[in-house]
């Protein structure tokens, strides 16, 4: 049986309850551009609010991760992971989550318990020790000297302040060396495998620490990873996740996976996150913005690694590759065989672009190297074939040297850190979110998406859908389906009926219904199976009606003076407002 499905039958047995995997476009999250861990889509509930399925849940979220991707092609990161997880919403607490842990380790996939360690929280100034965790642990047959005790890697905070507490990871001694009697978590062979953290404080700003009322359990296991280790391999590319894929990658190229193993590690890792982008339903296209510029990326960097194998870009390798991966994942992600012709698609027509921008470098390269009188081909120019033609280093120091030319490799290697760093900066705003999010100001743009929604089906037209939607402290973003840019009357108009709701202090109601009573009720949702089969409704007087989850204010007359700021187009067929509340 799949990892993933021994792992939901494992937790049902506990009376957890099973939810579908968020898209991986998150909603109404300015946090991040992807969700990035399976308790993100889950922020709300951890929050106190109560979700339709009770108070044990598990699952297996769909993840992108982008801050690893430089170091892709090693043996074990990914761009696209698969979470498993499970949730205590004020349910069990530290003995259950570590007992359950240890069972399904042990018993389930039949881990030996001389090849596990644990580190647990050693206390600050502020927080005693997590003794708790080390008595279950040791009750369970885990040796002292297996528990390691650390104090920055064992406690878990989103941000400054907000809900925060220990946690303890499990380690796998992976390596075919004699197991170590006393465990070092410094040591690279043993690897972490999962984490439970238990959310059982409340750090406020003056840097005080109380008891949370509800005390909240968060797992985490990763699939690619614990499955390398089931199955005895030191590289996650040659366990049965991505075996296939790599077979077909040596047949494609003619080249065995011995020697190439970096590049045929990014072309199935970047082709698989291409694939999950542009399978979700946010219609996420390869643009030079937010996810959007990440996905072009993906697709790029997986052509110049396929060029370098000597494969021709020109034929359906991407196509094949694609297929493979989506043969393996449609079973537990229905957009993916939904949307396979659109994956396919993207693919080939980003693809293509490519093929014409790297045509025109190769001839930017031509022209540089035509002008110079020294023999040295400088950083700038280094830098501009690489950001604005695609051409990684390597590239162009293997054109240079065919012409005797000399690449300032360290120039450009500052140009690029500085550049990284500038990104990082950028994505600061983008990061920083968890459960520190959710502010008053951003519940006020929840609820005013839904107005914004119910007045573009007004003025506009009554078969407008939302498709996605960014929202800040400071400003609202809602992507909707529409094939024209709004006139000016248009848009004055959608902004005077959103302002008369506000006025009329319209109440914002919440219940909980099956999905199928929710959608014959005339509840609009964007994604209608991320939901689980009990789901919560707002509605807002008789103007609008939505499955989400939450949160809204209680009444329209919160939220102020709405205003259009700008109307643009986000992709094909896909306008993008951005409004704002004063």
């Amino acid at each position: 049986m799949n990892l993933k499905d021994l792992y939901i039958s494992f937790f049902e047995s506990k009376g957890h309850k099973q939810i579908p995997s968020a898209p991986v476009v998150p909603e109404n999250d300015p946090s991040v551009l992807f969700n990035t861990a399976g308790m993100q889509p889950l922020i709300p509930y951890l929050m106190g609010q109560k979700h339709p399925y009770g108070t044990r849940l598990c699952d297996y979220q769909k993840c992108i991760r982008t801050n690893d991707l430089d170091v892709i092609g090693d043996t074990y990161h990914h761009t696209f992971f698969e979470m498993l997880g499970n949730w205590s919403l004020g349910d069990y607490f530290k003995k259950e989550a570590i007992t359950w842990s240890f069972e399904f380790l042990t018993k389930v996939l039949n881990i030996p318990v001389e090849r596990l360690a644990v580190t647990v929280f050693a206390g600050n100034e502020t927080i005693a020790k997590d003794n708790e965790s080390i008595e279950i642990w040791k009750s369970l047959g885990i040796k002292e000297e297996r528990i390691s005790q650390t104090k920055d890697d064992n406690f878990w905070i989103a941000g400054e302040t907000g809900p925060c507490g220990p946690d303890t990871e499990m380690f796998y001694f992976r390596s075919n060396d004699e197991i170590p009697a006393k465990f070092d978590p410094e040591d690279e062979r043993w690897v972490e495998i999962w984490n439970d953290v238990f959310m059982q404080f409340n750090k406020k700003e003056d840097g005080s620490v109380k008891d949370l009322p509800n005390k909240n359990v968060d797992t985490g296991m990763g699939v690619e990873r614990t499955t390398a280790i089931l199955e005895g391999v030191n590289d996650n590319y040659l366990s049965s996740i991505w075996k296939d894929v790599i077979e077909l990658i040596e047949s494609i190229s003619n080249l065995p996976y011995e020697g190439n193993e970096k590049s045929m590690r990014i072309i199935a890792d970047h082709l698989r996150t291409a694939v999950f982008i542009s399978a979700d339903k946010s219609g996420i296209k390869p643009s030079n913005t937010d996810q959007g510029y990440i996905l072009r990326r993906l697709i790029r960097r997986a052509i110049r690694h396929a060029k370098s194998l000597g494969i021709d870009i020109n034929s359906n390798w991407e196509e094949q590759i694609a297929i493979k991966i989506m043969d393996k994942y449609e079973k537990y992600y229905e957009e993916i065989k939904e949307n396979r012709n659109t994956v396919i698609e993207v693919l080939k027509t980003e693809k293509n672009k490519f093929n014409r921008t790297l045509e025109k470098g190769l001839k930017e390269f031509e022209k540089i190297t035509s002008k110079l009188t020294n023999n040295i081909l400088n950083k700038d120019d280094a830098f501009r074939l690489y950001d604005t033609y695609g051409f990684p280093l390597e590239l162009t120091e293997e054109l240079a040297k065919e012409k005797l030319i000399e690449v300032d490799v360290e120039g450009f290697k500052e140009k690029f850190k500085a550049h990284q760093e500038l990104s990082r900066t950028a994505s600061a705003g983008k990061f920083k979110g968890g459960l520190a999010g959710n502010s008053e100001v951003e519940t006020k743009y929840h609820t005013a998406t839904h107005l914004l929604n119910a007045a573009l089906k007004v003025v506009v037209d009554k078969s407008i859908h939302q498709r996605g939607s960014n929202i800040t402290d400071e400003r609202m973003r809602f992507d909707f389906n529409c094939d024209h840019k709004l006139t000016d009357e248009e848009k004055t108009n959608i902004e005077n009926l959103v302002n008369q709701w506000i006025l009329e202090g319209l109440d914002v109601v919440v219940e909980e219904m099956d999905k199928n009573e929710a959608i014959a009720s005339g509840a609009e949702c964007m994604f209608i199976e991320k939901y689980p089969d009990r789901v919560t409704v707002y509605s807002i007087g008789n103007i609008s009606k939505e499955l989400c989850g939450g949160p809204h204010v209680k009444n329209t007359s919160e939220l102020g003076k709405f205003k259009i700021k700008k109307e643009e187009a986000s992709s094909a067929g896909v306008r993008r407002i951005k409004a704002v509340l004063e």
